[in-house]
């Protein structure tokens, strides 16, 4: 079993204008890589999991909706998640 950790910036991104959909999708994500890990993330297509490159390299995207994505990283050891935001598809890091 994994874990979901999520960093305390992602409250805030999800409590904005996210529509409930989205917030349910989310929890449907989280749900599926605690129980599934990463080969659950990609088996589910809708999701399209994918690694990133440039700064971001070492981290994965998946998709929430038609534009919003979850950005975590993946540190097998543990068996965790780090979910880093929940943004618009903009990659940039602050």
């Amino acid at each position: 079993m994994w874990r979901a950790e999520e960093h305390r910036r992602v409250d805030r991104q999800l409590s904005g204008s996210v529509p409930r959909e989205i917030l349910k999708r989310y929890e449907k994500w989280k749900d599926i890589a605690v129980i599934s890990g990463p080969p659950g993330l990609r088996a589910i297509k809708g999701f399209h999991d994918e690694a990133l490159a440039g700064k971001w390299s070492g981290y994965r995207s998946s998709r929430l909706g038609l534009q919003l994505r979850v950005i975590y990283r993946i540190i097998p050891e543990e068996s965790l998640f780090q979910v880093v935001r929940v943004t618009p598809h903009e990659y940039r890091r602050s």
